[in-house]
């Protein structure tokens, strides 16, 4: 009985260094995981670099969630960015929180977190933005995206708000075509304003962006812009770091979606 016990106790003992063993190893490899080779076209741009297109046929099949989240349908990582993206739901406060990694929103790809509604006709969206990190990069971009599909070459119209404060009214008119835009730099570095809220809205065709910058009501910024969409397509709110390996965030709050045009408050 005696020698029973003992075996017992080796073998387990054995066990328990197996596994411990087999830890170190996992851990050991992990540690060595090379981090993810970024292409030298998505490196942003920099006093001693220049961003610049994508190859032409250059794509990544985006990874999609069919996830609700609050309003929403669906989750994407539009491009599949080389580090996962992530959003979370607070139904306390009604806050949307979108991680991304991500080289751009721009050219004629992307690379984004993307949170989304299947919707057809006229379409009102609005939200408040801000940035957890008061300090990220400046380039990234919290946007209100209306797209075709989830392609990362999609049709789509945006309005986007930069870290930096600029904000912008950008289009890809046909998938695959490089992105066209209205850029407004009324904030920002220059004189440290943010818009509290911004809104896009779509009547037919006719896609107009608005933006309130201290809590006044809000008004269109600008002309507006002709996009066909084909129903059903998608609308909703993303975030991209504008650093192809790098995670941000950004916080979409009050997030407003009617499926009318006239209702961006």
């Amino acid at each position: 009985m005696e020698n029973y016990s003992i075996r017992r106790v080796a073998k387990f003992a054995g066990q328990v260094s197996l596994l411990a063993l087999t830890l170190v190893a996992v851990s050991s490899l992990v540690a060595q995981a090379p981090a993810p080779a970024v292409p030298d076209w998505a490196l942003p741009s920099s006093p001693t670099h220049v961003q610049i297109p994508p190859p032409a046929d250059f794509h990544r099949a985006s990874r999609n969630f069919d996830t609700p989240l609050g309003i929403f349908d669906g989750q994407s990582d539009i491009g599949a960015a080389l580090v996962e993206g992530s959003s979370s739901y607070d139904a306390a406060t009604k806050q949307y929180t979108v991680r991304s990694a991500g080289y751009n929103i721009w050219y004629q790809r992307d690379e984004f977190r993307f949170v989304w509604k299947k919707m057809s006709g006229d379409v009102s969206l609005a939200a408040d933005i801000s940035f957890p990190d008061a300090e990220g990069y400046g380039d990234r971009k919290a946007v209100l995206v209306i797209r075709q599909d989830l392609n990362d070459d999609a049709k789509e119209t945006m309005i986007g708000e930069h870290g930096v404060g600029m904000i912008h009214l950008a289009w890809r008119a046909d998938r695959g075509a490089q992105m066209k835009d209205m850029t407004y730099r009324f904030g920002g570095v220059l004189n440290g304003v943010h818009a509290r809220r911004i809104g896009i809205e779509k009547q037919g065709d006719t896609i107009s962006i608005f933006v309130s910058l201290t809590g006044e009501p809000r008004h269109q910024l600008g002309p507006a812009v002709t996009v066909h969409f084909d129903g059903p397509f998608y609308v909703g709110i993303g975030f991209c770091s504008h650093q192809p390996v790098t995670v941000d965030a950004a916080v979409f709050s009050n997030v407003s979606l009617e499926n009318a045009p006239g209702k961006v408050h």
